[in-house]
């Protein structure tokens, strides 16, 4: 997507910008000239993510832009009304507001604590509603307005709630404000969007959850930022209310090319859909399955009775480099023909494997049926796919869990 110069001078407010989409959104913009204001709660740096308020304003007022970085908690309503205040006094005025912040937890109903579930709400649902509130009369005001939300379809299909109901609530939220504000500011010339991606992105938040080798089946966050620079480019009065989809807007702007955003040019055509979309479990499956390796490292189906085979595999993989990387204790349900309990001590000694419930307390449970245990571990079925659809239940602490794709990684040449 090649910058027009659409946006010079046009001031854009981005809660969530010091990293990852929102960031490159707001690079993309620089591009033209235009204001950022990087509204985020990073100011000192993460432990674990990269990136703060002030590094991401240095990017963009070296991209061309102009940029002020803001310490906004969007649950905060004075940290939001300040902020506001002070992009008006320093830039004149707000033109579009882009709501990118966002919290995650992909727990069933069970095992989300209400400190999470109001974490994903008042920062999904309530944020973008405070945010946009206080922008409005602001975006009234300008002849280019834009609200663009980072939110999905409203597709309410049962499986996209069964899995993780409160993290859907909170998400579909932000759609819901797209739905209600587009009309509601029809006549002030104010256009309610939102954008979501057809497939996974990968940012250093997904590769903190889900790892490093999440990129194989992603895309970069540059389809998103040349998305949404082509929708906040549009005429107000002539795109409002929509609920758009990364690669179909650049296919309307006329980029047919979608190869260049994949993060492993060769599995473009083999990427993991994302959540919300009109995709059956199945078929997601079988997607990201594809997308996770390619056909020549595909291994046969496991044969009945290969359960404790697979865990005396895993055995004698271990050593004190897995323990050390790992640093977890789990236990797998193992349901169906082969059903079972067995444990995996990654955390004490040099590692312990066994059948029957863990001698110590696990991190973690992981349940599953046995026909789709062993393609989990042998590679052909992504634990980030399974977990999505409801193949797999994990149950504890879910960032343990998804270490245990490192040692997965181990056994995909071995089995």
């Amino acid at each position: 997507m090649i910058n027009t110069g659409k946006l010079a001078g046009r001031t854009i407010f981005i809660t969530g910008a010091s990293r990852g989409i929102g960031k490159a959104i707001a690079l993309k913009a620089a591009q033209d000239g235009a204001n950022i204001v990087v509204a985020a709660k990073t100011a000192e740096p993460h432990p674990k993510l990269p990136g703060t308020i002030f590094t991401a304003a240095a990017e963009i007022e070296a991209a061309g832009g102009k940029a002020l970085p803001c310490v906004v908690d969007v649950r905060d309503e004075n940290a939001v009304r300040t902020a506001v205040k002070n992009a008006v006094e320093k830039f004149g005025g707000i033109d579009i507001l882009v709501n990118n912040a966002s919290a995650i937890s992909l727990t069933p109903t069970e095992q989300t604590d209400m400190k999470r579930y109001d974490l994903m709400h008042n920062i999904n649902t309530r944020g973008t509603f405070l945010v946009s509130k206080e922008c409005i009369p602001y975006l009234k005001k300008s002849n280019h307005a834009h609200i663009l939300n980072i939110s999905p379809p409203l597709n309410m299909s049962a499986h996209w709630f069964s899995n993780h109901v409160a993290y859907t609530m909170a998400k579909y939220g932000m759609s819901m404000c797209v739905l209600g504000m587009a009309e509601e500011f029809k006549k002030d010339n104010v256009a309610v969007n939102a954008l979501w991606p057809r497939t996974a992105i990968y940012t250093a938040a997904m590769e903190m959850l889900t790892g490093k080798e999440s990129n194989q089946f992603s895309r970069k966050p540059e389809i998103m930022s040349d998305a949404a620079y082509a929708i906040l480019c549009k005429e107000p009065k002539n795109c409002t209310g929509n609920f758009l989809i990364d690669d179909e807007v650049l296919q309307a702007a006329g980029i047919t090319d979608m190869k260049q955003y994949a993060c492993i040019p060769e599995n473009a055509d083999k990427l993991m859909p994302d959540f919300f979309l009109d995709v059956a479990p199945e078929k997601l499956v079988e997607f990201a399955a594809e997308g996770s390796h390619a056909a020549s490292l595909k291994k046969a189906a496991a044969p009945a009775g290969k359960i404790e085979g697979l865990f005396q595999k895993i055995e004698s993989l271990l050593s004190d480099e897995i323990v050390k990387k790992t640093g977890a204790v789990f236990e797998f349900n193992v349901k169906g023909e082969e059903a079972g309990l067995w444990f995996a001590d990654l955390k004490n000694g040099t590692g312990k494997v066994g059948k029957g419930k863990s001698p110590v307390t696990a991190d973690a449970t992981l349940t599953m049926d046995s026909k789709h245990f062993f393609d989990m571990f042998s590679g052909k079925l992504k634990p980030a796919s399974a977990f999505m659809t409801g193949k797999l239940k994990i149950s504890g602490d879910l960032q343990k869990a998804m270490k245990l794709e490192k040692l997965m990684g181990g056994l995909k040449s071995k089995l």
